[in-house]
């Protein structure tokens, strides 16, 4: 088996014992285009039928400006209701398939998560993030509404930061998101990755199919109403997303070389 393999905008780089290094690179703020979300439904394919793989780390590029900048906005010029509700759908047949991946998964972020960043950092079971690494979940000042508060509220994040993330789309550092639990570690920059990998390889050493099994127990624990109210959060954005004050944010985010915004 190769020690590298490349799907789309992720590079699987294979570590003793099973750990795969999955290295999320799209320059230049690694946003997340449909193209991606396909990506990421053929790495879930993959990792779900290789019996090898035990533990994923998910990583972004040494240097990268972020880890997830959110969803390509380029893909939302000109969008109507109808194009809206054609990308939740085709979204909606590879999201749940990473969610669902039945092996640890590990986000080592040194970067910002913007968004659906901020998304599938809390789809994976650990975190470790740099102390100055930016979250943001900044869909309403694009006239949107996000789906990431029900994932939060599943995880127990405490609902006033969950709503005030929401409400004033503004960016938090790790270290002062620290206290809401969301992290395992709140590190220096340089000690992200091989926090990251350290704890992968403790885990590795594990029987897999017990992993695999608690694996499904914490998704059955996690429980489906956080993906109900996501699926409430995409009906009422693709309501809005013809509002022509959400088009001007699209365009004026694009002029002055805005990260992407949140999906």
């Amino acid at each position: 088996m190769p020690n590298r393999t490349d799907f789309g905008a992720f590079t699987v780089s294979r570590h003793e014992h099973g750990v795969l290094q999955v290295t999320f690179s799209r320059p230049p703020v690694n946003a997340v285009s449909l193209s991606v979300y396909e990506d990421l439904g053929t790495l879930a394919d993959y990792v779900t039928s290789n019996e090898a793989v035990r533990v994923l780390v998910i990583t972004a590029p040494p240097g990268a400006r972020a880890w997830c900048g959110g969803a390509d906005l380029n893909e939302f010029k000109d969008m109507t209701a109808e194009r809206r509700k054609e990308r939740y759908h085709f979204i909606n047949e590879q999201l749940p398939k990473f969610h669902g991946i039945d092996r640890p998964m590990i986000a080592a972020i040194e970067g910002a998560a913007v968004g659906v960043g901020v998304m599938l950092a809390g789809m994976c079971d650990l975190r470790v993030a740099a102390e100055n690494a930016r979250f943001a979940c900044p869909e309403v000042d694009y006239g949107l509404v996000g789906g990431s508060a029900g994932l939060f509220a599943a995880l127990r994040m405490p609902e006033a930061k969950i709503r005030e993330m929401v409400y004033t789309g503004r960016a938090f550092t790790a270290r002062e998101l620290e206290p809401t639990g969301f992290f395992n570690y709140v590190l220096p920059a340089p000690a992200v990755v091989p926090m990251a990998l350290d704890l992968a390889a403790q885990i590795a050493r594990k029987n897999l199919p017990v992993l695999r099994a608690r694996k499904r127990a914490s998704l059955e624990w996690e429980g489906s109403e956080w993906m109900d109210a996501y699926l409430e959060a995409q009906e009422i954005s693709a309501a809005l997303v013809e509002d022509p004050l959400s088009q001007a944010a699209v365009e004026a985010a694009l002029k002055a070389g805005s990260k992407p915004e949140a999906r």
